[in-house]
């Protein structure tokens, strides 16, 4: 069996099962947020003009950050002052470790099945890290999904790391409530059928919520709680995520020969 198929109705007879799994797996392994994690996030960037649902081949960067909260606001101008860019993306000063891959992904997207694009290229990434997190952050959905296993469960299970998902909107639920207030740590749920999948949550007083998907191991509760942690007040997206993000974007801009200016 392969983890990432790439045929649409073998991904979905896949993701059947791991919702089971990943129900079991709350169960009988409840993850636990220790006291001074250490948090992951991961992120895919994709070569300008192929944004959009794509096509297979499209070329891709895949990054994986890890990073350990701070009491009290991030510098993130200090984070990343004094440090090279000349043979890849920067290293932030305060990360634990940072993990890049470039390559191509299999399949372009189609909503619900996002893992057959991504996520093969997204384990690479995951698996180069030396020291594993406690939770990863993955920029995708996960009980908020048609078969509840989005690719915050999947990358969760074939990594068999605890992870929560972090999107801009819901994916299967309806958009419902936004959170009552504009202070950070504001936050309402996410249901679908009934059953609370994911919260919306304020990281950032005044900025938009994000939503936070129970994942692999985790609890929407949880989700909530991992979202925040990983959160400073100066900045909407968990500092690992952004991270991620960022470290994609620069490889993109330094392959098209964008970077440094």
């Amino acid at each position: 069996m392969t983890w990432w198929p790439v045929d649409g109705a073998e991904l979905v007879a896949l993701q059947e099962r791991l919702a089971v799994e990943a129900d079991a797996a709350r169960r009988d392994r409840p993850f636990e947020l220790p006291d001074r994690p250490l948090l992951g996030g991961c992120f895919v960037a994709y070569a300008r003009g192929e944004a959009g649902p794509g096509h297979p081949g499209d070329r891709a960067w895949a990054a994986v950050v890890t990073w350990r909260p701070v009491d009290g606001p991030r510098d993130e101008g200090a984070a990343l002052r004094g440090v090279s860019h000349e043979h890849g993306p920067r290293v932030a000063r305060d990360t634990h470790e940072q993990v890049l891959v470039a390559g191509t992904v299999p399949a372009s997207y189609e909503a619900g099945l996002l893992a057959m694009r991504e996520g093969a290229l997204l384990e690479q990434a995951a698996r180069r890290l030396r020291t594993p997190p406690d939770v990863l952050l993955v920029d995708a959905t996960g009980l908020d999904h048609p078969r509840r296993a989005g690719l915050a469960v999947h990358l969760g299970r074939v990594l068999d790391v605890p992870t929560v998902g972090v999107t801009h909107r819901p994916l299967h639920a309806d958009d419902g409530p936004s959170p009552p207030g504009a202070d950070r740590g504001s936050s309402s749920p996410v249901v679908v059928d009934g059953e609370v999948v994911a919260h919306w949550v304020v990281t950032r007083t005044g900025a938009r919520p994000v939503v936070a998907h129970a994942g692999w191991r985790t609890t929407p509760e949880q989700a909530l709680a991992v979202v925040l942690r990983a959160s400073t007040p100066s900045a909407r997206t968990p500092v690992p995520l952004g991270e991620a993000r960022r470290v994609a974007r620069e490889a993109r801009a330094i392959a098209a020969g964008e970077w440094p200016r």
